[in-house]
């Protein structure tokens, strides 16, 4: 998705901040988003790809002002609704509109496991590769309006294959229809000055993750 969201390279956004000694969250309330998330997943609604989408469409302004839990809430907010979990109006009264029916409820005893669940996109199935390492790629020219993890920077540079990782879901269509579309995933090492011309050092290269689906022989 060609969003605010997708800012690699983009200028004018002001220096990285490093807070020292950070903490996990900056307030009770970063940490109770946090654990919403990742309870309500326990319904099975939606995946990973989509919980990103869900905060990538947030409008431009809205986005940049916000904090990073801000953009988790309004994600969260939008897959609620999306999936008939709650309404709109539910949401904006904080009242159930209806009586609680037959509802699936997560048990708090179940809650900490939940928070300790890991997932991996990794994928066992035979998907023969596109490339090998050292092959000569270029990235897809593409704008597309669902969600994606190719950024806009490198669309259309040419660069190299460093490792092949193995297959895993494709993200660009495990998030709009839920299409796992297994394939390979690999780290391609893309020279600074391929990236940003003669103000890129000579020296450096950018190594990113990208999928078949992004990728074609150069």
């Amino acid at each position: 998705m060609n969003g605010v969201h997708d800012m690699g390279g983009m200028h004018g956004m002001g220096p990285v901040v490093i807070e020292k000694d950070e903490p996990v969250f900056h307030a009770a309330w970063e940490a109770r988003v946090y654990a919403l998330q990742r309870v309500s997943s326990f319904h099975a609604r939606w995946n990973t790809d989509m919980s990103r989408f869900s905060r990538e469409r947030m409008p431009p302004a809205a986005y940049l002002a916000a904090t990073y839990y801000e953009r988790w809430l309004f994600g969260l907010q939008t897959l609620l609704v999306e999936q008939g979990l709650v309404t709109a109006q539910e949401l904006a009264t904080g009242r159930a509109a209806t009586k609680a029916g037959e509802a699936v409820a997560l048990r708090v005893s179940d809650v900490a496991a939940r928070m300790r669940g890991r997932s991996s996109a990794r994928v066992a199935a035979e998907v023969p590769p596109k490339f090998k390492p050292d092959d000569p790629v270029v990235a897809r020219r593409m704008n597309p309006v669902g969600h994606t993890r190719l950024p806009r920077y490198v669309r259309g540079r040419r660069g190299t294959i460093h490792i092949d990782h193995g297959v895993f879901t494709f993200p660009d269509s495990n998030a709009m229809s839920r299409d796992p579309k297994p394939q390979h995933c690999y780290s391609v090492r893309f020279t600074a000055r391929e990236l940003w011309g003669l103000e890129g050092i000579a020296r450096d290269s950018v190594y990113l993750d990208l999928f078949d689906d992004y990728l074609d022989a150069a």
